[in-house]
């Protein structure tokens, strides 16, 4: 049976996007199951935050920007203002979840607004983004005017919320080993080796994460 292991992500955190090049590389050649999951930042209707803030600036200046570059990861800080409340996105998350494309569609997300600087709460570039990686666009955009995945995604963040309790992205669970942040990946694959042998659950420390009061 495959190792289980969940990321709860939000698509406005860029530790998020940082996070997924070191888990792969560590998960290759293993015998793994990633599954991306919801947590959402600053709900909607939460004041999210703008990019030319001093916040954001100091936070991508000292932090976001050195992290990127050590990783080797080309990313930029959006010029998108306010920064997008990310529930619609999620809702078609859970339709290409639906459609077999989950982690595939995780990623153009994340790709697309830390290096495009693209809208991702806005429908016609969600459908866009969809129709790209090869989902029904006219499906995915009924989808989102509807709202038809809105339960299912309020259940995943219940979920986030009161049975795994996260309280910052990313949060990485590898089988019963739970993460807080970005990790080396040397640092995950000594977590994936051990859990394959004995699984057992644990706290390590935190790593670089957005928390719930900002990223």
């Amino acid at each position: 049976m495959s190792l289980k292991i969940k990321v709860y992500s939000d698509y406005v955190c860029p530790f998020c996007l940082l996070a997924k090049k070191p888990l792969e590389e560590a998960t290759k050649g293993k015998d793994v199951e990633i599954e991306w999951m919801p947590f959402e930042l600053r709900p909607y209707p939460k004041e999210a935050l703008k990019p030319e803030g001093e916040y954001l600036q100091s936070i991508w200046k000292d932090s976001v920007y050195p992290f990127a570059d050590k990783l080797g990861i080309p990313i930029i800080l959006p010029k998108v203002s306010p920064q997008p409340h990310t529930h619609l996105a999620f809702e078609g998350y859970q339709y290409a979840k639906e459609n077999g494309k989950a982690n595939g569609y995780n990623e153009k997300i994340l790709r697309a607004f830390f290096e495009g600087e693209q809208d991702i709460g806005n429908i016609e570039v969600l459908t866009n983004l969809a129709k790209e990686l090869g989902l029904n666009g006219d499906e995915f955009k009924q989808s989102l005017v509807t709202r038809i995945y809105k339960h299912k995604h309020q259940e995943a963040l219940n979920h986030a919320a009161n049975e795994a309790n996260i309280q910052a992205v990313p949060t990485i669970i590898i089988g019963d080993k739970i993460l807080a942040g970005v990790r080396s990946k040397e640092e995950l694959e000594e977590i994936i080796d051990e859990n394959l042998k004995s699984p057992s659950l644990t706290m390590f420390g935190e790593g670089m994460t957005c928390g719930i009061d900002g990223c």
